[in-house]
């Protein structure tokens, strides 16, 4: 019970790693709020996760659709205690082809919605007086350039570098901001991935998705539930003295 009396918001959460996080969140004894711009998948989840969670609908492209939510949660449960900013959108394309409209959509939802997700959840933190803990979902194609991925994988290092910034802006008010780096994780938005893979790569349908799965070093590609140690450990008193970093949870993937 870690997070004992504790209320966490997560983004992204009908479903895949932050569904899972969210499970992970209540058995350590916090309440949950589940944010996704599908309310009604958030919805069901809250419901097969229990009593403590809620579901709160969430654009985080839109900054009044932000702030409502943070007005929800703190309606329901007068707090909040831990934000993990989940909510994110994939996108492939080779560098002569990629289009604006793309881009536009990427980092409006990975990077702009993530930072002003983030300000406001560290706003009504910094007023309630006692700190925080803020987790920014990154992933490993932050840490490198892809050729068919140039916009996912800037998006991603924007919030590795977002991550160290609002990190060392927020430690004085004693908010905890580090991110979490996933690998090749199988979740229903990698089906996409690899839809996106056969189609610029020439392959049959599931060949990359095996393929990147047997190059991670432990063998296989992550799931969900791979990341719920480093979430609940980032978001408990036991990670006080972890500041702006974005820790690896990739199965070998990268090293750093």
């Amino acid at each position: 019970m870690r997070l004992a009396g504790k209320t966490a918001i997560i983004t992204g959460a009908a479903r895949g790693i932050g569904r899972a996080i969210a499970e992970a969140y209540v058995r350590e004894g916090a309440r949950v709020a589940v944010a996704d711009i599908d309310l009604a998948g958030a919805e069901a989840a809250a419901a097969e996760i229990g009593d403590a969670a809620i579901a709160v609908e969430l654009d985080v492209t839109r900054q009044e659709s932000i702030d409502r939510m943070v007005g929800a949660v703190v309606s329901r449960f007068g707090s909040i205690d831990i934000l993990v900013n989940n909510a994110a959108i994939f996108d492939l394309a080779p560098i002569l082809e990629i289009q604006a409209a793309s881009y536009d959509r990427i980092f409006a939802v990975n990077v702009k919605g993530l930072l002003f997700t983030l300000q406001a959840v560290a706003r009504r933190m910094v007023a309630q007086g006692r700190g925080g803990k803020i987790i920014n979902m990154a992933s490993q194609a932050g840490r490198r350039g892809e050729a068919l991925v140039a916009v996912y994988c800037a998006s991603k290092a924007a919030v590795i570098s977002l991550t160290q910034s609002a990190g060392l802006g927020l430690i004085e008010h004693g908010i905890n901001v580090n991110g979490i780096a996933p690998g090749v994780v199988d979740t229903p938005m990698w089906d996409e991935v690899d839809a996106l893979f056969a189609r610029y790569e020439k392959r049959p349908l599931g060949q990359k998705k095996r393929l990147v799965g047997e190059a991670v070093p432990c063998g296989r590609m992550g799931l969900p539930e791979d990341h719920t140690g480093a979430a609940v450990f980032l978001a408990s008193s036991e990670s006080d003295y972890v500041v702006a970093q974005t820790l690896n949870v990739d199965g070998g993937n990268w090293m750093s």
